[in-house]
């Protein structure tokens, strides 16, 4: 069974290469239909495939930049990137992924890069999961309640109507997103989701996104799409300084890419039939299952993490594929009534 494993010659391991391409194409899926690149998955999957931390962040940030362009210009297509509001946001993601990589560094010369990034992960993704199914809980009981708020309908966590209250200048009008408020607190948040970035691997989605919505107050399908735009920009950026340390194993992007290439078109498209809250409660179920599986890694218990973070992957998948089919079924068959009804005339 030699032939299924293929030799990192940077890293110098020998790596299961399916394994490779099913995290590819299901991280493009999901990338695509979450707004983000996926690596809050990822970082862990390869870690869990043998490659050491430092080399698993490195790898998943190049992988990252060439999957979210496929992405970036198929929500583009769909009006969902607010170009203006990704340009104000790289001020802060270029300045906090270089802080966050030289963590990684310091951290990697003393010996505890992998036990401190897997528990910091932890802490985020239990407190996104938290945010997302507490913001959901809450739109739930008002919308019993029949509150109903604005053009957004009900929502649960509205902390972005306060912070749009702050008025330290310039003020800028965001226009696909529909808002007005401080360009600090767009550029504060890309900030704090750039460490993210450079720290743990990540394009910065796997907190911009919900920022986006509760922090900043972009519509989802915006934050999706320009979510998106920026973990292009700071993937590229931050494949660029990891190349630099090297840390970057250029055979497995490759690998990656070929199935996640696929899998984003999948991923997007699949966001134009689900609601916001659609994509909010399956992103906190994949959060979750991500969060058990590190904890797994962290006790060794290898094989129990590999079992779950895949089958995750493996099962949303399959979701936001239904969602895709389903939607596109039910928009042919509008289409087709239309032209009958036309046709009748």
């Amino acid at each position: 069974m030699d032939w299924l494993y293929l030799h990192m010659p940077i890293a110098g391991m020998d790596i299961f290469w399916p394994g490779l391409v099913l995290i590819g194409f299901a991280v493009g899926v999901i990338g695509g239909f979450f707004g983000m690149g996926g690596a809050w998955m990822v970082t862990p999957g390869l870690n869990i495939l043998g490659f050491p931390m430092a080399f698993a962040i490195g790898t998943d940030i190049a992988h990252i930049a060439g999957k979210s362009m496929v992405s970036t210009m198929r929500h583009s297509k769909f009006g969902n990137v607010d170009y203006k509001l990704g340009i104000v946001m790289l001020v802060g993601t270029m300045v906090g992924i270089e802080c966050g990589a030289q963590i990684v560094m310091f951290l990697e010369r003393i010996g505890r890069v992998g036990s401190v990034v897997r528990w910091v992960y932890v802490v985020f993704l239990a407190l996104i999961a938290f945010m997302v199914f507490y913001d959901y809980f809450k739109a739930v009981q008002k919308k019993r309640a029949g509150i109903v708020e604005g053009e957004k309908g009900t929502e649960g966590i509205t902390w972005y109507k306060t912070l749009h209250k702050i008025r330290i200048p310039p003020m800028m009008h965001f226009k696909a997103a529909g808002f007005t408020c401080s360009a600090w607190l767009p550029i504060m948040v890309s900030f704090a989701t750039g460490v993210l970035a450079g720290f743990l691997g990540i394009g910065g989605g796997l907190l911009r996104m919900p920022a986006l919505v509760y922090l900043v107050g972009c519509p989802t399908h915006i934050a999706v799409g320009t979510d998106l735009f920026e973990v292009m920009v700071s993937g590229l950026y931050g494949a660029f300084t990891y190349s630099l340390k090297g840390r970057i194993e250029l055979v497995a992007v490759f690998v990656m890419l070929t199935g996640a290439a696929i899998g984003a078109q999948i991923g997007t498209v699949a966001t134009k039939y689900s609601k916001g809250y659609g994509i909010r409660v399956a992103f906190g179920c994949a959060v979750v299952a991500c969060m058990v599986s590190i904890i797994l890694k962290q006790y060794k218990y290898n094989a129990a993490a590999a079992v779950i973070i895949l089958g995750a992957i493996g099962i949303i998948c399959a979701y936001i594929m239904a969602v895709m089919f389903k939607g596109a079924a039910q928009e042919l068959r509008e289409k087709k009534a239309r032209e009958q009804a036309q046709a009748s005339f």
